[in-house]
Order: C-alpha cells, then structure tokens, then sequence
C-alpha cells in the first residue's frame, strides 16, 4: 500500500488513464442503448396499449355485473328470507346484465342511444 507510505505507485497514472478510458467507453455504449431503447419504446406502447385497456375493461364489465348482481341476490336472501332464490336470480341476472355491457364494450351490441357499442371514431 504505497498511499499510505507517501510514495506514489508508478503504475497509478496508466491504471487512471485505462479506467478513465474505460469509463468512457461504458458511458458511450450506456447512452446508444438508451437511444435504442426510447426509439423502441413508443411503438411497443402504442400498440399494446389499448389491446390491454380493452381487456381490463371488458373483464370488469363481466366480473362487475356477477359481483353487484350476486351481492343483491345474497341481500335479497337476507332480507326477505328467500335463501337461495334471490341469490340464483339476481346472480343470473347480474351475469346477463355483465355479458350485456361486454358485447356493448366491444361493439357486438348496439348501444341504447343508438351508437356503436363502446367504440369511438377519432375522424
């Protein structure tokens, strides 16, 4: 350990000048990557991006409807003391009511207000 001694190690300024360049080097290949990985980026955004957004929204239709219909079914039950014939009902019901939203989300099914379903033209 020469720093400790005071006396400078000869080989030091080669070591700082090949590191220094290696550095360098790092830092150039670092900053291609990075401009290959923004030019790529975007595209791969753009398209899945509403593929995914279609599928989350028709799952929670679908799943929204069984859940709400059977959380009715089941407080119909409680309340009038009709176990499980509300909870049959009202679930067939909200599953059908789910699947409705579904096939309109999707554009299967025309909306009530008389459009596409859940689709929107840009133009």
């Amino acid at each position: 350990m020469s720093d400790r001694d005071g006396a400078p190690d000869p080989s030091t300024p080669a070591r700082d000048t090949e590191l220094s360049g290696r550095l360098h080097n790092l830092g150039r290949q670092l900053r291609e990557r990075r401009d290959d990985g923004e030019r790529k980026a975007p595209k791969e955004a753009a398209t899945r991006s509403p593929g995914v957004a279609v599928a989350l929204r028709v799952a929670s239709d679908l799943v929204g409807g069984v859940v709400v219909g059977a959380a009715l079914g089941w407080g119909f039950d409680r309340l009038f003391d009709t176990s499980p014939w509300g909870l049959i009902g009202l679930f067939l019901f909200g599953f059908a009511a789910g699947l409705r939203n579904v096939m309109k989300s999707t554009g299967l099914a025309r909306s009530s207000n008389g459009g596409s379903g859940g689709r929107r033209d840009l133009n």
